[in-house]
């Protein structure tokens, strides 16, 4: 019989306290001390869209994309309700999530969740990040699992360690993108897959591990698509490892068509294709990133898609991947190690072919983000999925720096130095996070009055939730429509229907009509440093074109002495492509200096306004 105390180590239970402790307290921190609100477009439109579910309205959409209700238009053969557009660029596996937290807060009923006038951060920001936070930590405990299968608990921990001072990590988990959720999916999928090239290893035939392998990696796919490529990387892989050969390829293929097959089917009754209105996202891609453009026009023909020389741009966007490669990993110095550990003889078979499905996997989302478009320059891309495989590699770079080291004499010769590379790898994975964690404190110290200073620039949300929203007429037989070039802050912080600011006045004066037509009148134009910092001069004409008078209309007014007795020189009175827009909205309301500023056809009272 064994001796029960002999599995009793002090030293691993004061090493799992104290992670235990620092999770908690890195969570407490960054989701209540220097937690700033959402600060991307693709989050605060599937935080819209989650509110809109939690009222029951399904994914209807607030933010007006003018050629997603070009194609309704064109596809239903007639008008299309600008107020009860159905939503076909999100994939909506996490709106649900947020829909159902939603609906438990009480966040369908907006009156509860007013931004006070003393606060600046929405508080339905972060119950966002907390659920985002809570699947990174899932995530982090999954990996632990896997790792701890597949090496050892020591490399496992230390791999939990890099994951949590990982910088990156936490921004993606305040962020509301749908990051967090992926990382927990990929890292179930994995597992799974790894327990079934175990067992394949073990002569065993088994078609549970590799099926709920695909069932995850296909959740991943409703929750993110351009993760599909991954999965196309796991179905390759399984199609040639997995035996009976072919069947589970097939089979997980069918996984993945069952759960997709009804959002595809959605978006094909709502515009007659079955990517909607998502599948432009390839203009990031491949049209040198003029998405943003494509979605404000109601005629694909004025921004063509040029695909000379497809695969060669393919190509050489993912070797650019590759020279940014420690930044998309999440800074974790350890993961790039993975891919020299290819090379290396691993003496367990299941772990030497498990490498290979991580790198099939990897190079179809990097050719995936190559054609869907990522930015190294960006900071939370909503396309970037190399972080999902940073874990997992880390894990293997931690393993064959740790073979290479014990190789060393001077390591073999000095205990103390045994475990040196883990902490070396650790200190340097963490210093971004180490090193920015005093500045965010201190400056949530300077607002703390105010619950902490959101991300502006380009988001305010107290002038939307406590201003904007206050301006418009909600009622159903006369929804009013605010235009704006942030239309998903509008969405989400005043809760009203907002259309994004096309390109062209033609365009404009289309809409506007349209929306006569349904008794859901523009009432205003809001302009927003989301615009106006979008390049120098000529970058914002360009983008622009029509209304470029009017996005640079606030710079003018703040460079010629505007203050709060004296307008300026306001310029978009002035253009004469903008002479009938000026007679439709005259009345200019500068919201906070120049830098947002509020075009309306009606004067708003000055209590209003205070307020």
């Amino acid at each position: 019989m064994s001796d029960p105390s002999s599995t009793f180590d002090p030293a691993t239970v004061v090493r799992r306290a104290v992670f235990f402790v620092c999770l908690i307290a890195l969570a407490l921190i960054h989701i209540f001390v220097i937690f700033r609100g959402l600060s991307t477009p693709e989050a605060m439109d599937q935080a819209q869209l989650a509110r809109q579910i939690s009222r029951g309205e399904g994914l209807t959409t607030k933010v007006i994309r003018p050629l997603e209700l070009h194609l309704a238009e064109s596809h239903e053969g007639g008008a299309v309700s600008l107020v009860t557009l159905k939503d076909t660029y999100q994939s909506p596996l996490n709106p649900m999530i947020l829909g159902a937290v939603f609906k438990l807060v009480g966040a369908d009923q907006p009156e509860k969740w007013t931004i006070p006038a003393t606060e600046l951060v929405y508080e339905l920001d972060r119950v966002v990040a907390v659920v985002s936070t809570l699947f990174f930590l899932m995530a982090i405990g999954v990996t632990f699992l896997l790792v701890s299968r597949i090496f050892d608990g020591k490399i496992a921990g230390f791999t939990a360690v890099l994951m949590l001072f990982s910088d990156m990590f936490w921004k993606f988990s305040q962020s509301g993108l749908p990051q967090m959720l992926l990382l927990l999916l990929f890292t179930c999928g994995v597992y799974f897959a790894y327990r079934a090239i175990e067992e394949q290893e073990e002569g065993k035939t088994n078609y549970v591990q590799p099926l709920l392998a695909a069932l995850f990696f296909s959740l991943m796919v409703l929750a993110h698509w351009i993760t599909a490529w991954v999965f196309f990387g796991y179905l390759i892989f399984a199609a040639v490892a997995f035996r009976p050969r072919g069947v589970i390829a097939l089979s997980s293929l069918a996984i993945l068509l069952a759960v997709i097959a009804y959002p595809l089917i959605r978006m094909a009754q709502v515009t007659g294709q079955p990517f909607g209105v998502a599948r432009f996202v390839f203009y990031n891609g491949l049209s040198s990133g003029s998405e943003s453009a494509v979605m404000r026009t109601l005629d694909l023909s004025s921004t063509p898609l040029v695909l000379d020389g497809l695969l060669l741009k393919i190509f050489a966007t993912t070797l650019v991947q590759v020279t940014d490669l420690i930044p998309f990993l999440g800074g974790i110095l350890a993961a790039p190690i993975f891919f020299i550990a290819l090379l290396h003889p691993f003496k367990r078979p299941a772990i030497a072919r498990f490498r290979w499905l991580i790198a099939i996997m990897w190079l179809f989302g990097a050719i995936g983000m190559a054609v869907f478009g990522i930015d190294s320059r960006v900071t939370l891309h909503s396309n970037q999925i190399h972080l999902l495989f940073a874990p997992i590699m880390a894990a293997y770079g931690l393993a064959f720096l740790s073979i290479l080291w014990s190789r060393l004499p001077a390591v073999n010769n000095t205990p103390y130095l045994r475990n040196a590379h883990y902490y070396a790898v650790v200190v340097l994975s963490a210093a971004p996070l180490l090193l920015s964690l005093p500045r965010d404190v201190k400056l949530f110290l300077l607002f703390s009055d105010k619950g902490g200073w959101p991300q502006w620039p380009p988001y305010y949300p107290l002038i939307l939730n406590r201003g904007l929203a206050t301006w418009v007429d909600k009622s159903p037989t006369s929804t009013e429509v605010v235009v704006s070039d942030q239309p998903w802050a509008v969405a989400w912080y005043a809760d009203v229907h907002s259309l994004w600011l096309p390109k062209t006045m033609a365009d404009f004066d289309q809409l506007e009509q349209k929306a006569n037509d349904q008794g859901n009148q523009f009432t205003g134009v809001l302009i927003t440093p989301s615009s106006r910092n979008q390049g120098n001069v000529s970058t914002i004409v360009s983008d622009n074109e029509d209304f470029a008078p009017l996005i640079l209309d606030g710079t003018v007014a703040s460079i010629t002495g505007a203050t709060k007795s004296q307008v300026g020189f306001p310029l978009y009175d002035k253009a004469p492509t903008m002479a009938d827009f000026a007679k439709r909205f005259p009345i200019r309301y500068p919201l906070l200096g120049q830098n947002i500023i509020y075009y309306s056809e009606k004067r708003i009272s000055d209590d209003t306004l205070d307020n």
